[in-house]
């Protein structure tokens, strides 16, 4: 049998104390209550000794406060999202907040599913990437007052923070590099989603060939399911290759980049030699290839310990302003995108 989880009534029994008195201690109310220093430290003693871990729900139910963030993503696997929440966990610790991790597969129904779980747990703030026709989940969280903040993308027209890269600008920075390095005839790798950043990347990529007066070619655009996107991009790409011919090749996220080497690679194709690529977002996987992948890395540290900050900004304060922040990506340049 697994063992009995401590509770306040053993401590209390144990110290000959009352269970109100080490409720109190442990919620930090000794001082309000007027609990002595040496009761209290015999309390927090004790709770430590013994292993004490309070339970949350519990204590949500009397306080209404969990010392809990619900956060949100697409996937948790991808790299991109994986760093997010190590630094997002990390940063909350400090703060005294534990973080329940939830990943929405770009599904608007499982994302709602997962909000509604949340809210039953009774965290007491949300980080939350959004997936398409959540807005009206997110409109209600805030007209609840509760506080929430948008992490990678942003839905417009709702007052709510965010913490973004600048995805427009590193797109255009993308493409306008492999301009610069002689190449003309850019294909667009990218998926269906019709999230904002997913748009602001194709916008970029798009300014980027205007401004050098390259006429965009709708052919040289291939657009890729989420659901599956992993098994079904590389032969994707490898279509695109055969029949259109590109020069290079961007890719709109780091997993498409890996599919794309792979579809590359069944091809016989070389890189930059047949082909030159860039991706957006940065992978341990692009340093280590050979030739290094050119890439748009996101500042991931700073978005999620911004995005961790407003949101216990929001959490401490009924009136705290909405804050929408748009961070600078960086254009880390290898190999992929050498000179024609």
């Amino acid at each position: 049998m697994p063992p009995k989880k401590i509770s306040i009534r053993d401590i209390a029994r144990q110290l000959g104390v009352s269970s109100t008195t080490v409720s109190f201690v442990l919620n930090g109310k000794q001082k309000e209550k007027r609990i002595s220093d040496k009761v209290a430290k015999s309390v927090t003693d004790l709770a430590r000794k013994l292993k004490y871990e309070p339970n949350h729900m519990a204590r949500g139910l009397r306080t209404g406060k969990t010392k809990t963030i619900g956060l949100i993503v697409e996937d948790i696997s991808n790299h991109f999202f994986a760093h997010i929440a190590k630094v997002v966990e990390r940063r909350a610790l400090k703060y005294g907040y534990r973080v329940l991790y939830c990943s929405t597969e770009d599904n608007a129904k499982k994302a709602k599913e997962l909000l509604h779980m949340l809210k039953y747990r009774q965290v007491d703030g949300f980080i939350i990437t959004p997936t398409a026709s959540l807005e009206k989940e997110i409109s209600l969280l805030l007209d609840e007052h509760r506080p929430v903040v948008l992490i990678d993308r942003y839905l417009p027209g709702l007052p709510v923070s965010y913490v973004i890269a600048d995805n427009f600008t590193g797109a255009y920075q993308a493409v306008l590099h492999l301009i610069g390095e002689g190449y003309r005839k850019i294909g667009f790798v990218t998926t269906t989603s019709s999230q904002m950043q997913m748009k602001s990347r194709f916008e970029g990529y798009k300014q980027a060939l205007s401004d050098h007066r390259i006429s965009y070619e709708p052919a040289l655009v291939l657009k890729i399911p989420f659901s599956g996107a992993r098994s079904n991009a590389p032969g994707g790409i490898m279509e695109l290759l055969n029949k259109q011919t590109p020069e290079a090749l961007f890719f709109a996220t780091n997993y498409l980049g890996i599919c794309g080497i792979e579809g590359i690679k069944k091809l016989g194709m070389k890189i930059p030699s047949s082909i030159a690529i860039a991706s957006f977002d940065e992978h341990d996987l692009f340093r280590l290839h050979d030739p290094g992948i050119t890439c748009i890395a996101q500042p991931i540290e700073e978005i999620a310990r911004n995005v961790v900050d407003i949101l216990v900004a929001e959490m401490q304060s009924e009136k705290s302003p909405v804050t929408q922040m748009i961070l600078p990506s960086q254009l880390i340049i290898r190999g992929s995108s050498e000179r024609k």
